[in-house]
């Protein structure tokens, strides 16, 4: 998928050094091995367990297209072959024992990948259970952490629902900086395209940079942007925004609001009044509190998660910035301690490089994992 191929090629400088530290595990108190691979791991946690599929991440025509028949003429000339060219029985592949010394490093290397060491002690006491003192190679490894990774992912994917309330508010916060404005800009052109009449309501009256982009983007996306003078009441302007909407009877209204996570008595004041403001219009809204993340701000997206959760109602994440980050362990460390959605996740500069989120695409590319 395009999704899986932006993310390999740009997600993650991590993605290499992941895999460069698990090779590095593996081979440090390894040895090569002639033995054949182990039975593969189990099906991926989100699929019913079934004995009768051996191979739970194969294509559908893969899976129909080989007759039972040339199964069975095919694995004696493969092993004909193999005898001939003397490859088969002399292949090798490196394999460390899974104990605890192995365990301690995986263990490191998944904190210092941002996973945080309460969730990489449960991924890897996951990865162990069942398979201490196995021999595993680096790809059986990578297999059984992406598993782990999505395991913990598949709960909280899910895109940002949309109700037949019109219009229906979606309050933005985050810090500055945090991708706050491209985001709103992005997901604003993507509803657009998807038929839906949206308007954006220039929350952040504090920066003028912030104005402009959003104005740029809504010229881009054909979407009109509600603006305020510089340092006007942003509560009046939603309040505006929200009554417009209704008159113009639009589908999405997205607020954008200021940053200041220094300033935590500020911040939580001024998103109150817009919520007190808005709930004039509308009893019951906002319908969406989105929580836009910095990827590069590492173990910090942390504590601005619990702090935004104090100061409003966040219903669902997006991170951004993946692209530009060593460390993107910290969007599994988010989903297993708040549990939040998360919508979408953003991997660069254009329309496009905001896309929903996808657990087993975003875990094969963290491990280095090649998908089938």
């Amino acid at each position: 998928m395009a999704l899986f191929s932006k993310l390999k090629d740009k997600l993650f400088k991590s993605s290499s050094r992941l895999e460069q530290g698990l090779d590095a595990i593996v081979e440090d108190g390894g040895e090569e091995t002639t033995a054949p691979d182990p039975i593969p791991p189990a099906p991926a946690p989100h699929s019913e367990p079934a004995p009768e599929v051996a191979q739970p991440d194969m294509a559908p025509e893969q899976a129909v297209a080989k007759p039972v028949s040339t199964t069975a003429e095919s694995a004696p000339s493969k092993s004909m072959l193999g005898r001939l060219f003397g490859r088969a029985e002399t292949e090798t592949t490196v394999r460390r024992t899974l104990d605890d010394d192995m365990l301690e490093q995986l263990e490191e290397l998944l904190i210092a990948s941002d996973m945080g060491v309460d969730t990489a002690l449960r991924v890897t006491a996951n990865m162990a259970e069942g398979r201490y003192g196995r021999k595993l190679s680096t790809q059986e490894i990578k297999q059984l952490l992406a598993q782990e990774v999505a395991r913990v992912m598949e709960p909280v994917a899910k895109p940002m629902p949309l109700y037949s309330k019109r219009p229906q508010v979606v309050l933005v916060v985050g810090v500055n900086g945090s991708g706050k404005t491209t985001t709103i800009g992005k997901l604003a052109s993507q509803f657009r395209a998807a038929g839906k009449n949206v308007v954006i309501a220039a929350g952040d009256t504090f920066r003028a940079a912030a104005v402009e982009q959003l104005q740029v983007w809504g010229d881009r996306a054909g979407v009109p942007v509600l603006t305020a003078p510089e340092g006007s009441d942003p509560a009046s302007l939603a309040f505006d925004a929200l009554t417009r909407a209704q008159e113009d009877g639009a589908d999405l209204l997205m607020i954008d609001t200021a940053g200041r996570l220094q300033n935590r008595a500020d911040l939580m004041e001024e998103l109150a009044k817009i919520v007190r403001v808005i709930r004039k219009v509308d009893e019951t809204a906002p319908h969406n509190t989105l929580l836009v993340l910095d990827a590069t701000t590492g173990q910090n997206a942390l504590s601005q998660v619990d702090t935004f959760q104090k100061l409003a109602d966040v219903s669902g994440l997006v991170m951004t910035k993946l692209d530009g980050t060593a460390k993107g362990g910290v969007l599994v460390a988010l989903a297993d301690k708040f549990g939040l959605p998360i919508h979408a996740i953003g991997v660069g500069e254009q329309i496009d490089d905001l896309s929903p989120f996808d657990p087993e695409e975003f875990a094969a590319a963290l491990t280095g994992l090649e998908k089938g």
